[in-house]
């Protein structure tokens, strides 16, 4: 993920993308989760956690891996589709049911998703941009034609 000579931010094909999401969960079912979700290090890689979402049309439990910074209690993600134009599925099952399962190293928790509002945003997106393993970040938001949601996971009680 580095920009090309015309400075647009170049991706892998999709179906390279999706391949790696598949061998991502893979991993974490094999090992029982012992290998996969990791802790974000400050100035240096975002953390992978799994989201656990409610279906908004199946009611069935799904499952995502995702990248993550943690802002105080709060987890910070962004709502990308492999910088797809569409809506990840997680982020519009969390826009209809907000209540969710985190799948962290050191356990899981619930949380209440909701998204940044605007001067937030701002604040996490900076703080996200420090994080190595996005690679250009604004470069590839930019290819998706539409804002990305910056959505924080605030635990619950």
């Amino acid at each position: 993920m580095t920009p090309n000579t015309s400075g647009r931010a170049t991706l892998p094909p999709r179906w390279f993308i999706r391949t790696a999401w598949a061998a991502h969960r893979g991993l974490l079912a094999v090992t029982a989760d012992r290998v996969g979700l990791s802790r974000p290090t400050p100035g240096g890689r975002f953390g992978m956690l799994r989201l656990r979402t409610t279906g908004r049309r199946s009611g069935q439990e799904r499952a995502v891996v995702l990248g993550y910074v943690e802002d105080g209690d709060r987890i910070v993600t962004l709502a990308m589709n492999g910088w797809d134009p569409a809506e990840p599925a997680w982020w519009l099952n969390l826009q209809a049911r907000p209540e969710a399962a985190v799948d962290l190293v050191d356990g899981s928790r619930r949380v209440l998703a909701r998204e940044a509002d605007d001067s937030e945003r701002e604040r996490l997106w900076d703080i996200v941009r420090t994080y190595s393993g996005y690679g250009n970040l604004d470069a590839l938001a930019s290819r998706r034609g539409r804002r990305t949601a910056v959505v924080v996971l605030e635990p619950l009680a």
